[in-house]
């Protein structure tokens, strides 16, 4: 049989097993366990001399018998040791010489020192003595010196041990360096030599916010064009917006396009349970970046450590955040100068933040990086398709338009499911229904085709969502239906899909005809069942929230016009208005919702025979689009731009409006109720 002298095992792989890395819990383990044995055997058996106990008398017996080569005496115990010569060994230990060992003794308990000297000056005279008298001089053994220092000493061990791995040092930190290194900051350095992958060609959309940290890094690199003009660069830039919309990933393309040294940091990392630590770290990250202007700060999260103090004292503010929020305030535009530090955060609880935080001075901008547009999201398709295998023929405008209100994160979602049920079916490449499966995954949840229903159930969620296109359909500012489904889908039996306007503001007459369609389903049921279910709750829990929005926040109550009761305040815990006013708020949306359940009502009787072939045809199909509901109703009064798209366009799904699910049903919608 040939060999193959090319067959090498991998780069990096070994020949025999891997060995276990060195840990320095190791040593500290062996020093324990030597310490242990060292203090419970009295410094340890090397080197141990064979001995024995003997009476006084026995001792005078042994050197009238010539058995004695020396005699060391112990003035502090009252002990003496007679060391026994080699021929006598088994005389005076019924042993050998060879079991003994070498030089062994024999231990006294004497009374007086002159009586053992006055008895060996006698023996000697007599010549039965001829060795040496010595005085055995007490020093402190390592046992003495264990005993007295030992507790002090294992509990300067522990608390170094416990600094230690508090400082990250178990981690690489440095050593035993890492011990002192609790108050020094925490902050990832990106410039010249380390910079980051992330540029502002892998941002998509939000160009005003992209136009706006640009500038930062222009004027890092050419500061004189702004110098010139008496122009001064903003000392901060506060990032705020819903979470997914690239705050962080501008932050990220800032540090890969400065140029200069970009500290990055999350505002956790300042909050420690020793005292004083968080402080001590805000002030260690600001001496970094002024070592190393220019420079930029970049705080994650800044909400974290930002919070605004409490005005109540009663409330027991958290003196340690506090602390650390004050030493941030004067290390950003303190008494101090601070020029050549440029601090860019970001959060999306900016309500939260200190009002000393947010002043000119401190963050000069606040960029609003806010959910993207139409065609935001077009671009931010581009971004994330690259590195997917998409067919030639795939609509890319039409994916933006069937995600309207996700978030960049939420696109890169859709792509990366997208490819993950196209690999699980075996293609080649990611098609446009791939996609389309892919919104539906993200927003309704698993399709659950297995689930078992009784024909009872399925007529009801069929007449229930057949409710919902039905009224929608005879809505004027209702949104363009797209799709029915009576097939589970996550926690909801069945969904009504439509394609919300992406509109700026929101008339009450848009408001109240979404809320009449939102009670398309509850009514269907009650009228042409006669009984109704627990399928509506999310319907009436949407419902109550939009009429409830629109009396207490927007003024749009007949009876409380123009009023908004609106409260920001973190800590308030008394409602802004009387309890008379709470109870008309109540009647008020109590007679708005029971309006538009009448007007629902009414719209399905009239429109019965309609409804009822709806039904029925989701019953035997279990999927309705809308040109099958155009086919019965006739087209649509109201035609808008959406509308014309989809009826252009082959439609799959977009975003889910109502839902029917016994017990409980959930929803996700893309589109607010209320756009305030």
């Amino acid at each position: 049989m040939a060999v193959n002298s090319n067959n090498r095992r991998p780069q990096g792989q070994e020949d025999g097993p891997k060995m276990p890395k060195f840990n320095i819990n190791w040593l500290y383990a062996i020093i324990i366990v030597i310490l242990t044995y060292m203090f419970f055997t009295g410094g340890g058996n090397i080197g141990k001399q064979a001995s024995t106990e003997a009476s006084y008398s026995d001792f005078k017996k042994f050197v009238s018998h010539g058995y004695a080569t020396k005699v060391v005496i112990n003035k502090r115990e009252s002990e003496l040791k007679m060391y026994v010569k080699p021929e006598y060994v088994r005389k005076v230990f019924n042993s050998s010489a060879k079991q003994v060992g070498p030089n062994p003794y024999v231990r006294v308990n004497f009374g007086s020192v002159d009586q053992v000297e006055k008895f060996l000056d006698g023996q000697t005279e007599a010549k039965k003595f001829s060795g040496s008298l010595d005085y055995e001089v007490e020093q402190s053994g390592f046992l003495d010196v264990l005993l007295s220092f030992g507790p002090t000493i294992l509990f300067i061990a522990i608390w170094i041990f416990i600094l230690y791995r508090m400082s990250g040092g178990m981690r690489g930190g440095g050593g035993m360096g890492g011990i002192f290194n609790v108050g020094k900051s925490k902050a990832q350095e990106y410039g010249k030599d380390n910079p980051h992958e992330v540029t502002f060609k892998d941002v998509a959309g939000q160009e005003g916010a992209k136009q706006e940290v640009q500038e930062i890094v222009e004027f890092l690199k050419n500061p004189k064009k702004y110098t010139d003009l008496g122009g001064k660069i903003p000392k901060g830039a506060l990032l705020v917006g819903p979470p997914g919309t690239g705050k962080t990933l501008l932050a990220k393309a800032v540090a890969g396009e400065a140029g200069v040294p970009f500290f990055s940091m999350s505002g956790s990392d300042f909050v420690e349970m020793f005292v004083g630590v968080g402080a001590s770290r805000v002030r260690d990250l600001f001496t970094k970046a002024k070592a190393k202007a220019p420079s930029i700060i970049f705080i994650d999260e800044i909400d974290a450590v930002g919070r605004a103090r409490s005005n109540h004292p009663g409330m027991g503010g958290n003196d340690e955040r506090e602390n650390t929020l004050n030493a941030l305030l004067t290390e950003m535009d303190g008494f101090g100068t601070n020029s050549g530090v440029i601090i860019l955060a970001a959060t999306n609880r900016v309500d939260m933040l200190d009002k000393a935080l947010l002043r000119a001075g401190r963050f000069d901008r606040e960029i609003h990086v806010e959910l993207p547009d139409l065609n935001e999201r077009k671009a931010i398709f581009g971004v994330h398709l690259r590195p997917v295998k998409v067919d030639k023929d795939l609509d890319v405008e039409l994916l933006a338009r069937q995600t309207p209100g996700f978030s960049g994160a939420d696109i890169a979602n859709v792509c990366n499911e997208a490819a993950l049920i196209a690999a699980r079916a075996d293609k080649k490449s990611v098609g446009q229904q791939d996609f389309l499966s892919a919104v539906d995954r993200i927003i309704g949840g698993l399709e659950k085709k297995t689930k078992v229903m009784t024909a009872e159930e399925k007529r009801s969620i069929a007449y229930h969502e057949a409710g919902h296109a039905t009224v929608s359909w005879f809505c004027q500012y209702a949104n363009p239906l797209i799709k029915v489904t009576i097939v589970p889908r996550g926690r909801a039996l069945g969904a009504a899909w439509y394609l919300p306007e992406e509109r700026q503001i929101t008339t009450k007459e848009a408001m109240l005809d979404e809320m009449c369609a939102l009670l398309g389903g509850r009514a269907a049921e009650d009228v042409f069942l006669g009984r109704i279910s627990t399928g509506a709750m999310n319907d009436l829990e949407r419902t109550t929230k939009a009429a409830y929005s629109m009396v207490a926040y927007a003024g749009m109550s007949d009876t409380l016009p123009n009023i908004c009761y609106y409260n920001q305040q973190e800590y308030s815990f008394a409602k802004p208005y009387s309890d008379t006013t709470a109870q008309q708020i109540d009647q008020e949306v109590l007679k708005m919702i029971n309006v538009q359940y009448q007007r629902a009502k009414s719209l399905l009787e009239e429109h019965r025979e309609g409804h009822n072939a709806l039904a029925q045809l989701l019953i035997e199909r279990e999927v309705i689009f809308a040109e099958d509901v155009e086919r019965i109703f006739g087209k649509r009064p109201w035609a808008s731009r959406s509308e014309e798209i989809l009826q252009s366009e082959e439609v799959g799904s977009a975003s889910s409006e109502s839902s029917n699910s016994v017990g409980s049903s959930e929803t996700s919608d893309t589109s607010s109720i209320l756009n305030s």
